[in-house]
């Protein structure tokens, strides 16, 4: 299984021009997830205008689930796993997934560079 960052979802959905050839595969060959924080992040993003999809939420979520991308969900031992990571990376929204890739042992198909600078022990795939 492996855990799609926010950006690597849209860029699945829209733009897979955008992915490197290591996240195409990992993509196509892997059990795959998606935090419902990428949602959360993206619905916050759409009603200030900062981002623009040509579907609303729930036909992202439904798309996801059609093409057999699971939602993950939030439980507490996410949050657990955040009070302990390191403050280098401020968005909220990134260090949720980053506590969900480590709490399940998912790698994390992330082109974010705080993230591979910040944080060694998350398995990246970019």
């Amino acid at each position: 299984m492996v855990l799609i960052d926010t950006h690597a979802l849209i860029w699945a959905l829209y733009d897979a021009g955008k992915l490197s050839e290591a996240a195409k595969q990992a993509i196509r060959q892997s059990d795959c997830c998606v935090s419902i924080a990428s949602l959360w992040e993206m619905s916050i993003k759409m009603s200030k205008g900062s981002l623009k999809l040509r579907e609303s939420i729930m036909e992202v979520a439904d798309r996801c689930m059609a093409m057999g991308v699971e939602l993950l969900g939030l439980k507490p031992e996410h949050c657990q796993k955040l009070m302990a990571l390191p403050d280098y990376h401020r968005d909220p929204f990134d260090r949720i997934i980053m506590a969900q890739s480590l709490v399940e042992g998912f790698p994390l198909v992330t082109k974010d560079e705080n993230i591979w600078a910040g944080y060694p022990e998350v398995e990246k795939i970019w």
